[in-house]
């Protein structure tokens, strides 16, 4: 994988959702140019270009950000804080993709800017039904600035 070229950004600690995530988006062709990153930690420095991706342009931002909200090292929360903090980064199109369907964090997530909040269906159909729609919408039909 070329991380030059990221697409999408998948922030996902349990390897199992991650590849159901990238089968859902390979069902609508959307899975070539996506980069799975672990926990939070792996997120921040692949966007902001440090650590292990400090050899990345940063500003070649990926256009869509898939994001977990429970995560070891940095919480998802706390990256979406980041994300939406920096003047660089705050247009990057972020979609929290968890289990979590708290009030708190579902509140906490759009405070913070988060453009969609999508809770992980429990069923394989339908989970890689709507991550594939969300896929879909974010790369293909939406008009980013």
């Amino acid at each position: 994988m070329d991380f030059e070229e990221a697409d999408i950004l998948l922030v996902e600690d349990n390897p199992t959702d991650a590849e159901l995530t990238m089968r859902a988006l390979k069902r609508k062709n959307l899975a070539n140019q996506v980069v799975w990153v672990k926990d939070g930690a792996e997120a921040l420095e692949f966007i902001f270009a440090t650590g292990q991706f400090a050899h990345r342009d940063v500003e070649n931002f990926p256009k869509l950000i898939l994001l977990d909200l429970r995560m070891p090292k940095v919480d998802g929360l706390e990256v979406l804080q980041k994300i939406k903090a920096d003047e660089r980064t705050s247009r990057i199109p972020v979609v929290v993709l968890t289990s979590s369907q708290e009030d708190r964090d579902i509140v906490e997530s759009y405070k913070l800017g988060v453009n969609s909040y999508v809770s992980k269906p429990v069923e394989f159909d339908d989970f890689i039904e709507a991550v594939s729609t969300l896929g879909f919408y974010w790369m293909l039909i939406n008009n980013p600035p």
